[in-house]
């Protein structure tokens, strides 16, 4: 199954978090999970680190696959994302990773379920 990491956890990780670090070993010791991330979770760590960040940030992300965005994930997240912000304040970046993780079967990890109220997805809270 994918294991697609939210963006909240990759930052919390980069700043040396120990939970983060822990949590993503495991996660990639088990062989159950492919370590994965959405491509709009990618460019928020690759356009927001520093010129001093890029060689270790770039390394890191290379652990994982990144899904793309076609138009059957962004007409998806544009359902969630009509369904759902109006009540709960969803963003465009949460709707397309879960519209990728509903769409290939995977599993989203991330530290604000608030984030992700919508019951089609596997939700995980790792710490």
């Amino acid at each position: 199954m994918r294991a697609y990491i939210d963006s909240d956890i990759l930052i919390w990780h980069l700043r040396g978090d120990r939970k983060s670090l822990h949590f993503l070993k495991e996660l990639q010791e088990n062989k159950e999970y492919e370590l994965w991330i959405g491509a709009v979770q990618r460019a928020e760590i690759v356009f927001f680190m520093r010129k001093d960040e890029e060689a270790k940030t770039l390394l890191f992300l290379s652990q994982f696959k990144t899904a793309p965005v076609d138009q059957h994930i962004v007409d998806a997240a544009g359902i969630l994302y009509r369904k759902w912000n109006p009540t709960h304040g969803i963003n465009i970046n949460d709707a397309l990773l879960a519209a990728t993780a509903i769409l290939t079967g995977g599993k989203v990890y991330c530290l604000n379920k608030k984030h992700y109220p919508m019951s089609e997805i596997i939700l995980e809270k790792p710490f």
